[in-house]
């Protein structure tokens, strides 16, 4: 075939790449390029790659790649960058070193996605190495890698490396810095228990006239519900509102609902439940949890029947919450009918959140003994909360017995919480037990246990 006809087959197929409606054929159109002498065209291999990567189809061609004969820049940055959206893998540093054993220099378009893939991984190490090598030839400056420099510290945690690489950015070129890099820097910072230094960039974000996006408000409106930052919180609401992002994202929407349910302010929170153009499963989950941790059950559980009136199916944490409510409310039938509706009708099974909040709630009812052939009936081991409901339940109800058996079970969960030893402890001396006083003295002694200031052996 002439260079002028290969010429055209490339970009018929090149065009097919590029079309919607065809780029998805992927093995026929590998197959015209097999037809048509093409498999060593890097420039059509790196397009096919690219598309590959982008339909999750990354490993179909990692196995085209590999047989290529002579991979350049191109061929390798599309394989890297890839492999960058196809989840976590330790292959694009893989294909890193075999790219450099080739002789090839990586350019930037290299390490933006390498970053990706360090972060992916949460692979510090390797980032550092990477971090270095960009900073020795010189593409440290380019926004793409700043940003990755930023997820990359984020993503592992070292919040004040990704600081330091972020307050560089303005150092060389105030554009530099993009939503992406505030979300990341802020989110990083919320994430890592950080939240006053995440309102703090978050003004500072406003003060450079930076406009807030749909992912900047959903990172921040949780941090003012935790810290009660009410006016910075209202303030978004009404930023959200005024710029149509509460009615276009219904995960903003949600975020001002949820902030509005953390500060206890229940009615302003039904005003903008019911002034939300669009609502989700989440909504009305946001809703019901919101009105349990606000001392409102009973509303919360008709929040839930309206919810199936209006034909929203609820899912595993619709249930949680509306539990919850049962719980707080003292609607210890309600529950137990919640719970059988959950599983024969709508077919979710039960998660240890389901059976915590059924202990719980059977619990303060004074249905002892049922939760305990509950607990017994669980078909996975129940954790520390579960016991620790049922201790309290027995606690409350006088079942010093049973109680003994749920602080044993706690001990051997957490056998370093002194907490435990002190209860345990306290129950043997309210049935007279003193060598079991002594004895559960001893094996905190035995197991190094340090009994916190301020615990007293017995109440």
């Amino acid at each position: 075939m002439s260079s002028s006809a290969a010429r055209k087959v490339e970009r018929k197929i090149l065009s097919l790449l590029h079309d919607r409606s065809t780029r998805t054929h992927l093995t026929q159109i590998h197959a015209h390029i097999i037809r048509h002498n093409l498999h060593q065209s890097n420039l059509l291999l790196a397009q096919f790659i690219s598309v590959c990567g982008s339909h999750n189809r990354i490993r179909y061609a990692h196995s085209i790649f590999s047989l290529t004969q002579n991979p350049d820049l191109l061929l390798f940055n599309s394989i890297i960058k890839g492999y960058s959206l196809s989840g976590p893998s330790q292959e694009p540093l893989k294909l890193f070193y075999l790219m450099k054993s080739h002789e090839i220099w990586p350019d930037q378009f290299t390490f933006a996605p390498l970053l990706k893939s360090c972060t992916n991984i949460s692979d510090l190490n390797f980032g550092r190495q990477v971090h270095a090598e960009v900073f020795t030839v010189g593409f440290v400056s380019h926004n793409s890698i700043q940003i990755g420099l930023v997820e990359l510290y984020t993503g592992c945690d070292r919040m004040d490396d990704a600081k330091r690489m972020f307050d560089e950015m303005p150092q060389r070129d105030m554009s530099e810095r993009t939503n992406v890099s505030w979300n990341t820097m802020i989110a990083g910072l919320a994430k890592s228990g950080r939240e006053k230094e995440a309102l703090e960039l978050f003004r500072e974000m406003l003060d450079e006239r930076f406009e807030p996006d749909d992912a900047t408000l959903v990172t921040v409106l949780p941090v003012c519900g935790h810290l009660g930052a009410v006016e910075l919180g209202s303030w978004i609401h009404s930023y959200a509102d005024s710029r149509g992002l509460f009615q276009k994202f219904v995960q903003v929407a949600n975020s001002v609902l949820d902030f509005y349910n953390k500060c206890g302010d229940l009615e302003m929170a039904r005003r903008v439940f019911n002034k939300m153009p669009k609502k989700s499963v989440v909504s009305w989950n946001t809703m019901i949890t919101g009105m349990a941790f606000n001392g409102q059950g009973e509303l919360g559980v008709k929040m839930f029947e309206e919810m199936r009136r209006q034909g929203v199916d609820p899912n595993d944490a619709t249930f949680v919450g509306t539990l919850s409510c049962c719980t707080h409310a003292g609607l210890t039938q309600k529950g137990k009918e919640l719970f059988d509706l959950m599983i024969a009708k709508h077919r979710i099974k039960p998660r240890l959140q389901h059976y915590g909040c059924m202990v719980d709630l059977l619990g303060r009812g004074g249905c002892i003994e049922e939760a305990k052939e509950l607990i017994n009936k669980m078909p996975m081991s129940p954790n520390a909360a579960i016991w620790g409901a049922l201790l309290s339940a027995c606690r409350i109800h006088g079942e010093s017995e049973l109680a003994e058996c749920a602080v044993k079970e706690l001990i051997r969960l957490e056998p370093q919480n002194s907490g435990n030893y002190i209860l345990l402890s306290n129950i043997y001396a309210e049935l007279g037990k003193w060598n079991d006083v002594e004895k559960t003295r001893a094996l905190m002694k035995e197991k190094c246990v340090l009994k916190v200031p301020g615990e007293s052996v017995v109440i």
